[in-house]
């Protein structure tokens, strides 16, 4: 049975869901997305662990916010207090991957094992991705160009990949969408969204899906951990949920 809850933080009331029992695994997801991309996993998951998946301010049914890298990051320290998390483990996906990496980095106590997928933030980006990501951070830009790009680097093959396509698709095309993922998109083009000389302590297990476009194999933190592949998109866990867990559950102790 899934219970839900919305938290008060610095960016308005955060949704949260929470299932199962046992020590802590949080769920965070990319921009645009929702809870609901963790669904093909989170039953898995529940029947090990109490797991907590969370909507990021401006998305799912968190308030409107205008988040950036650092708000996103911030809100997590916030929920981390709220809900009592002295120690567990995450699971990031893209910008959810740097505020997890922020959070071990900030607290590493507090960080049992880092999932990151398809993650941003770890390794120092080129020009290039600097000035993409500043074009992009123009909310009539956003607007225009993500609803293009959400198919490109989902490269959908299951029915949750398709479903969260279209809902990442439809928030692009939004007034209130594109300033969302603009914010955020600015943030990729500063130095905050630079972890590649903090010191990260927690255990972490990289996966890379190698069809997405986005997230290059030269961007992927290799240092800090073992990387799987697998040959899906950006939201790996949905498109291939099995190759996924067969690698993230025993990392996880299962």
């Amino acid at each position: 049975m899934s219970e839900s809850a919305k938290i008060a933080t610095r960016a308005g009331l955060v949704h949260v869901v929470e299932r199962g029992a046992g020590a802590p695994v949080v769920l965070l997801h990319a921009t645009l997305h929702d809870h609901h991309d963790f669904d093909p996993i989170l039953t898995r998951l529940a029947a090990h662990f109490r797991v907590i998946a969370i909507d990021w301010p401006g998305h799912g049914l968190s308030d409107p916010a205008q988040p950036s890298v650092t708000l996103l990051a911030d809100v997590l320290e916030e929920l981390v207090d709220v809900l009592g998390l002295s120690s567990a483990a995450y699971i990031g996906n893209s910008v959810g991957a740097f505020a997890a990496g922020r959070l071990a980095v900030r607290r590493p106590d507090a960080v049992t094992h880092l999932i990151l997928v398809n993650p941003g933030g770890f390794v120092a980006a080129p020009w290039f991705v600097r000035a993409t990501a500043r074009i992009i951070g123009v909310p009539a830009v956003a607007r225009l160009v993500l609803p293009r790009m959400v198919p490109a680097y989902m490269r959908s093959r299951t029915d949750s990949d398709r479903q969260i396509e279209a809902r990442a698709v439809a928030r692009a095309k939004t007034r209130e969408g594109a300033h969302v993922a603009a914010g955020i998109w600015q943030g990729f083009a500063t130095p905050d969204y630079d972890l590649s000389r903090s010191e990260i302590t927690a255990p972490a297990l990289v996966v890379w899906g190698r069809r997405d476009p986005i997230v290059r194999r030269e961007f992927l933190p290799r240092t800090l951990g073992t990387v799987t592949e697998l040959n899906t998109g950006h939201v790996a866990f949905s498109s291939d949920p099995d190759g996924f867990l067969a690698a993230a559950l025993p990392f996880l102790g299962v």
